[in-house]
């Protein structure tokens, strides 16, 4: 991300393979002063995004964090991230589990009309 954009989301599937649902409720990372859970609604025709208190996924289930969809946002960047970084997340569920992940740093495309089918046929 640029130096100028402070905020960035972080994006991953966790997969639940205990026989209780479990739920997702901070996310701590030193590369950002806050990270945040956030989903995305639609409210009369806007789409809108939102903080909400936790991610649950179902025993033998899985979350799947995306763009379009319920993420992580990290919120005033304590640096610029460069691609290929690695960013260290600290996952807290509801019963006090915690899970260290890391992630690494993708550089960000603007999904365009096309774009997709272009780029596969061009070989």
């Amino acid at each position: 991300m640029p130096a100028s954009v402070p905020n960035t989301a972080a994006y991953f599937t966790l997969e639940n393979h205990t026989a209780h649902a479990v739920t997702l409720v901070e996310v701590n990372t030193t590369v950002a002063k806050e990270a945040q859970l956030h989903t995305i609604i639609e409210e009369n025709g806007m789409v809108k995004m939102r903080q909400v208190a936790g991610f649950s996924i179902p025993s033998h289930g899985k979350l799947t964090l995306q763009p379009t969809g319920d993420h992580v946002m990290l919120l005033s960047l304590t640096a610029p991230l460069v691609v290929d970084d690695k960013v260290p997340l600290e996952l807290i569920f509801e019963d006090g589990q915690q899970l260290m992940i890391e992630l690494p740093v993708l550089k960000q495309t603007a999904p365009q009309d096309g774009e997709q089918a272009d780029h596969h046929h061009h070989h």
